[in-house]
């Protein structure tokens, strides 16, 4: 029986969003009647996102949020290694700090879960009739090599491997030693959870308001090469 859904939440440096996201996440109705358990890790952030969070929390006392702190920086994949040890609902769920994923559609990912068919649920930002901000020409052929080629490793047919929006049953996600510290999270994950016996990975499509740089895009061309590296490091080495 799935009662609560964990919303895992890496933090860094993103003290005038932070607001925005959580507020979004509060106004989502969960299907099924779930529960919301909001975990946030802040990643030693150098602005004043602890003081956003703490405001937040005490302004908010009847939303479920569990705050943890890094007292070094360590990556985002380290952040999600964290929220991911404390989460207590059934499934989880990450949602970066930004605005570039729109929490309304958790229940597109929760549907196949909750309707009996899958174990894991990727959001496509390359599926689907839904929303797309216009960008990088040379960022969009990028994550289509690292699909590619992490498809081929792991046999999956995936159309978007380096989304944010992956949902996962608790139970699963919690028995894989995961390494990753920072960006390469994405392929890791990707090649752990496809090596677990007879599970049932879906794609939705998802809508995706990407930012700029100037807006506050960390991602460059050397997560690119890391994560490249990354897809074959966890697809020959699958003791890694």
């Amino acid at each position: 029986m799935v009662k609560k859904l964990s919303i895992i939440i890496p933090a860094y440096n993103e003290g005038n969003t932070i607001h925005f996201i959580l507020d979004k996440v509060k106004s989502v109705q969960l299907i099924g009647g779930l529960e919301k358990e909001i975990i946030i890790v802040n990643d030693c952030s150098k602005d004043h996102t602890e003081e956003a969070i703490k405001s937040y929390i005490t302004q908010n006392p009847d939303l479920n949020i569990q705050y943890y702190k890094h007292e070094i920086n360590k990556g985002k994949g380290a952040a999600l290694h964290t929220g991911i040890s404390k989460a207590k609902g059934e499934l989880v769920i990450i949602q970066d700090a930004d605005l570039e994923y729109n929490p309304e559609e958790y229940n597109l990912l929760l549907k196949p879960i909750l309707d009996g068919f899958a174990d894991v649920v990727f959001g496509s930002r390359f599926m689907g009739g839904n929303a797309h901000r216009i960008l990088f020409f040379w960022h969009s052929i990028g994550n289509n090599i690292l699909t590619f080629v992490s498809n081929m490793f792991t046999n999956l047919n995936l159309s978007d491997m380096e989304t944010c929006y992956k949902m996962f049953k608790t139970e699963l996600i919690q028995k894989i030693s995961l390494k990753e510290n920072r960006f390469g999270f994405e392929p890791e994950v990707t090649a752990k959870i496809a090596r677990i016996p007879n599970v049932r990975i879906y794609e939705v499509g998802i809508s995706y308001y990407g930012r700029t740089y100037a807006e506050g895009k960390k991602i460059g061309w050397r997560d690119g090469f890391r994560a490249l590296y990354c897809i074959v490091k966890y697809g020959l080495l699958k003791n890694s």
